[in-house]
């Protein structure tokens, strides 16, 4: 088979599977990793040949600028000590503890050894979110998995970009010269004033694609641009885009652009962020192939040890990081007059939500062909990504059965007093018009608060829809603010958006100059 048969045939493989998984209730990335196993072990695939430094930049990027548009910074504020250690503290300690392994276990250089830390040191949110999809549990603790997600890549992705510019004929000369040691220092603040000044630039640029097919391809043109034009100046690339990502995600024109191109985009970024991640689960099955016919049974076993070390490490530091620091803030607030923000119960959680994923498989993929003891350290990285997907990801609905924290009804109550809050707004900003379709709208808001009916019904009429319009607008503003506010998980925000946006589809096409004209 050519290149792009064997690749049609490999995606149709990930459709199929994807419907398993959703029949069985099963995470899709476990499947992912499944197949990648498979792959490995079928004859005749062909390679896919991809350049190891292309690689970082077509996986990397456009997945650090989604999770960076569903960031909910507002929480972060309130949650920020949490998310600190386990972003930050959780994953340089995981991986200086496997840089210290790879050290002691496999000879390399310590520079060597770090940089597979940091390719097995981040969880993956993603690998979560499609388990906790099915239940419902406490808005803290899934506000904290989603937002760890976006700062704890970023933690990585600098640690493994700094020690792989460090590794003996991996890019670099070996040891800490003061050029590098200059370079190492500014990456970082460079990386994200360039972020900012190019999120700066694309406000400028916006208005010209605003609501148009050509502007959600320059957000994918723009995400690969950041990341190559920072790699070129020897700057953080992954800060860089994070900076880019959120400072654009916070702009008031693209939060309330055209609903038809935000519902057009966020459907094409999800299909390009799940495509990325089967092609990664794949390529990573071929190399884990290639890498078996290499080894030899020695060699191999050794490996497979190592690789047992390695997954183990970061299994349990995660855990008893997680609950350590439970420990500790609830004796500190609790010293201090004040409730606690989350149980033990809920640290075992959160500290069960380590599976790696689709950020160390790219990673991993990235090493270049000369580094040391290369396939023992992809072995090591895609078996932390099979046993955490498989061990992890297939217990965690029923842990969450167990412990008790299903909040499924919680949720559905949560979503209905959100509902008629959004409903008390869109009534009120009627309240100064006197007219036949205003009352009609009022009135069908006043179903929607007694609980009668859950959204407001479609108009008719081009004045019913001109006042639809603007109470929807209203809507959305305070939607926005309760995300700002944390007073909704990230998960009830998206439907609740998702719903103000099909009902503003529903509304004439001349939706902008109506509202002028009102």
């Amino acid at each position: 088979m050519t290149f792009f048969e064997s690749l049609l045939v490999l995606l149709f493989a990930a459709v199929v599977l994807l419907q398993v998984a959703r029949r069985l209730r099963l995470p899709y990335p476990a499947m992912l990793a499944a197949a990648g196993v498979a792959i490995a072990f079928i004859p005749g695939v062909p390679n896919i040949p991809l350049a190891p430094e292309t690689a970082l930049a077509i996986f990397i990027a456009p997945v650090i600028v989604d999770a960076a548009y569903d960031f909910p910074l507002g929480a972060a504020r309130r949650l920020f000590s949490p998310l600190l250690v386990f972003a930050v503290l959780a994953v340089l300690l995981t991986a200086g503890v496997v840089a210290w392994l790879g050290h002691s276990w496999l000879g390399i250089p310590v520079a060597a050894a770090l940089t597979l830390g940091a390719i097995v040191a981040p969880p993956d949110a993603a690998a979560a979110t499609a388990v906790l999809s099915s239940t419902s549990i406490p808005r803290s603790t899934e506000t904290v998995l989603k937002g760890e997600s976006l700062f704890n890549d970023a933690t990585a992705l600098l640690v493994y970009s700094t020690a792989l510019s460090l590794v003996p004929h991996a890019g670099a000369p070996s040891g800490m010269h003061w050029s590098t040691t200059l370079r190492v220092l500014l990456a970082a603040p460079g990386g994200i004033a360039l972020g900012y000044a190019g999120a700066l630039l694309m406000r400028r640029i916006h208005p010209f694609v605003k609501d148009t097919l050509g502007g959600n391809l320059l957000q994918f043109c723009t995400a690969y641009l950041v990341w190559i034009f920072a790699s070129r100046l020897q700057l953080s690339a992954v800060l860089c885009v994070v900076t880019f990502a959120m400072v654009l995600a916070r702009t008031p024109e693209l939060i309330h652009r055209n609903t038809r191109m935000r519902v057009q985009s966020f459907a094409v970024w999800s299909a390009v962020v799940f495509a990325l991640n089967v092609f990664a689960f794949l390529l990573m099955g071929m190399q884990v192939r290639n890498i078996l016919g290499r080894l030899n049974g020695a060699a191999l076993s050794h490996a497979l040890h190592f690789a047992a070390l390695v997954v183990a490490a970061v299994v349990m530091i995660r855990f008893a990081v997680v609950i350590t620091f439970n420990r500790l803030n609830t004796w500190l607030r609790r010293s201090q007059g004040k409730p606690q923000r989350a149980s033990l119960r809920q640290a075992v959680l959160v500290g069960w939500c380590g599976m790696r994923g689709f950020v160390t498989l790219a990673t991993a993929f990235a090493l270049p062909q000369q580094f040391p003891q290369r396939d023992t350290l992809v072995l090591a990285a895609f078996s932390v990504v099979l046993v955490t997907l498989v061990l992890q990801g297939m217990t965690l609905g029923p842990m969450i059965r167990m412990l008790g924290l299903d909040e499924t009804d919680s949720a559905a109550d949560q979503m209905k007093l959100a509902r008629q809050h959004l409903a008390h707004i869109g009534r009120n900003t009627l309240q100064s018009r006197d007219d036949p379709e205003s009352d009609s709208l009022r009135f069908l808001y006043g179903l929607q608060l007694s609980g009668e009916v859950t959204t407001v019904g479609q108009p008719t009429l081009e004045r019913y829809r001109l006042y639809d319009l603007i109470a929807v607008r209203a809507e959305r503003k305070a939607l926005e603010k309760m995300r700002e506010d944390a007073d909704l998980s990230p998960d009830l925000y998206l439907k609740l958006q998702e719903e103000l946006d099909w009902r503003e589809l529903t509304l004439l096409p001349q939706e902008d100059r109506l509202i002028e004209e009102g």
